[in-house]
C-alpha cells in the first residue's frame, strides 16, 4: 500500500470527511511522527508497534570493488518493532487461521 492508497482507504471509511481533508490528516500524522523521531522520541502505537531512532556507531568498512578501507560515519536511523497483536494478525492471515481460532481448537 502506498501513501495515496492509505489516503484513499481512509477516505472511503470516512465519507463525511472530504478526500482533501483526509489527505491533510494523514500528512499531519506522518509529519508529527517524523518530527518526534527527529527529536529522538519513541512512538508507540498499541496493537501496531513502536518506532524509535537507533544510533549506528562510526566504523571502518571496506569498499567491495577496490578492497580499500573506508570510514563509515555514525548515523541515526529509524527502527520499527512490530507489536504482538499485529504480528499475530499477520501470522494468522498467512496460515488462514487467527490466534482466537487456534485457542478455540485447543479448548475443544
Amino acid at each position: 500500500m502506498t501513501k495515496s492508497g492509505l489516503i484513499e482507504s481512509v477516505a472511503e471509511k470516512t465519507p463525511h470527511i472530504s478526500k482533501k481533508d483526509t489527505e491533510v490528516v494523514v500528512n499531519t500524522i506522518f509529519d508529527a511522527m517524523t518530527d518526534a523521531l527527529r527529536r529522538g522520541e519513541r512512538i508507540e502505537i498499541r496493537g501496531f508497534g513502536s518506532f524509535q531512532v537507533k544510533v549506528r556507531e562510526a566504523r571502518d568498512g571496506r569498499n567491495p570493488k577496490t578492497g580499500e578501507m573506508v570510514n563509515i560515519p555514525a548515523k541515526r536511523t529509524p527502527f520499527f518493532k512490530v507489536g504482538k497483536e499485529l504480528k499475530e494478525m499477520v501470522d494468522g492471515a498467512a496460515t488462514g487461521t487467527s490466534a482466537s481460532d487456534s485457542e478455540d481448537e485447543l479448548s475443544a
